[in-house]
């Protein structure tokens, strides 16, 4: 039996203090409503003894809690789902946000989903096509993998985000595919950018929108990765979809973390984020992936800035634990004009092998792949010793690994946020600046494809 309370102690905030409570659980939702008919929302963030501490989803200007009642619904955030998603705009609690009709759900769905069963998981494989080539060509993503994007403030983020939800795709004329797009806490500004781009591409009609702006409550910020989780959970493992989820920005989630758990007073871990940081995070993350006799995924990039450019930082850190691997952003690059500044050094795809090579990609995808990757390096560190002994210093060879690195960097990196490179574009490229060395230092490619696509177009 539901009951309501009238016995509203303390407001702080967005936070309420109710006193003799009985049977009330965390994460509970709850309705208030005010003596003038209106009712507002909120969620349970602690329970101690008879005292429940709530937290609004909004405001408490002009709230009253002598006229106030309080009803405590006995389950948590649930979302209406049903194809009807796609091409839609929803706010953090799974609202309708853009201005169009309410949608008719197929059935309610609780937003606290649980991560895969490890033994009802099938490993990651095929490959997801983003139009990028420093990702399909060096990092590439394969369903159901979790692979984020490391930013820093003022780098292009919000347009790398931009782009692969446009160009993102699945080969295969018979998979369906879908992204599920979730920004929190951004500003109105990029709220606006990424609906616009999404229209005006045609992008919007295979994607469901999770916006969360930066002026709305915390606790609606924690819950928009969930709701679009669910709303991915529901396209790929019932309407047999390939989802690709994008959120950003996952410091931002973090932060809203942090926030509340300073509001229900518990003790602070590393830089004064809650204990539970690496739990919680992989409570969402985990929610990726493939299930064993289901033809649907989900594949996640999740991105985050890191604060203060730091690796170790504990969003970033704990990130790359559950993760596997990471897409880092370079200033360096983006002094240099190259967009998007992916720098491919650092960067690391664990799972790359299972979605390149024979009966995947093209059968050669692997060793191009580790070739590029090799001479890049030698030439990145041939600039840097020519930079401390002179050009001079270095050898011929390593005169033309630091020519490559330029090269590299211009023509296969940098590509502009409107150029969408197909996989064949991408290793055609690589192929083509391989033939600036002589083919004896061409030693992790097999020489059947050296026949084929190295010594063919020499002649």
């Amino acid at each position: 039996m539901i009951k309501e309370y009238k016995t509203i102690r303390e407001i702080a905030g967005p936070i309420l203090v109710v006193d003799k409570t009985r049977d009330v659980g965390y994460g509970e939702m709850v309705e208030i409503k005010e003596a003038d008919g209106g009712i507002r929302v909120g969620k349970v963030l602690m329970v101690e003894d008879d005292k429940a501490l709530v937290q609004l989803y909004g405001s408490t200007q002009n709230f009253k809690k002598s006229t106030s009642r309080v009803k405590f619904l006995g389950r948590g955030m649930t979302i209406g789902v049903s194809k009807d998603i796609l091409g839609r705009v929803f706010n953090g609690m799974g609202k309708v946000k853009d201005g169009e009709a309410e949608i008719i759900p197929e059935k309610f769905v609780d937003i606290n989903g649980a991560a895969i069963n490890p033994v009802a998981r099938d490993y990651p494989n095929q490959f997801i096509q983003t139009g990028i080539s420093a990702i399909d060509g060096l990092n590439t993503l394969v369903r159901g993998q979790k692979l984020p994007i490391f930013s820093m403030n003022g780098m292009p983020h919000a347009k790398l985000a931009a782009q692969i939800v446009r160009q993102a795709k699945v080969l295969g004329d018979d998979e369906k595919f879908a992204i599920v797009f979730c920004a929190m806490g951004v500003t109105y500004e990029e709220a606006e950018y990424f609906i616009e781009d999404f229209k005006k591409t045609g992008a919007i009609a295979r994607t469901v929108m999770i916006l969360n702006l930066a002026n709305e409550p915390s606790i609606e910020r924690i819950s928009a990765p969930k709701v679009a989780l669910t709303c991915a959970e529901y396209l790929a493992f019932e309407q047999d979809m390939q989802v690709l989820v994008v959120m950003t920005d996952m410091t931002n989630y973090a932060e809203a973390l942090r926030e509340v758990s300073s509001a229900r007073k518990e003790i602070p871990g590393r830089r004064g984020y809650p204990g539970y940081l690496y739990t919680d995070l992989a409570s969402l993350y985990e929610r990726a992936g493939r299930i064993r006799g289901k033809k649907g995924s989900i594949t996640q990039i999740p991105i985050l800035t890191m604060p203060d450019d730091d690796k170790t930082h504990p969003i970033p850190d704990l990130t790359g634990y559950i993760t596997e691997g990471q897409i880092i952003l370079s200033r360096e690059l983006n002094k240099k004009g190259i967009n998007p500044p992916i720098d491919v050094l650092a960067s690391l795809s664990r799972l790359k092998e299972k979605g390149i090579g024979e009966g995947k990609t093209f059968d050669y995808h692997g060793g191009l792949l580790s070739q590029l990757f090799a001479a890049y390096s030698r030439g990145h560190d041939a600039k840097e010793l020519s930079v401390i002994l002179g050009e001079n210093a270095i050898s011929p060879m390593d005169k033309i690994y630091a020519n490559f690195a330029d090269n590299f960097e211009k023509e296969f990196i940098s590509q502009g946020d409107e150029e969408n490179r197909t996989i064949k574009e991408t290793l055609d490229i690589g192929w083509k600046l391989l033939k600036m060395f002589p083919r004896s230092e061409l030693k992790r490619i097999k020489d059947v494809y050296l026949d084929k696509y190295y010594e063919k177009e020499e002649k």
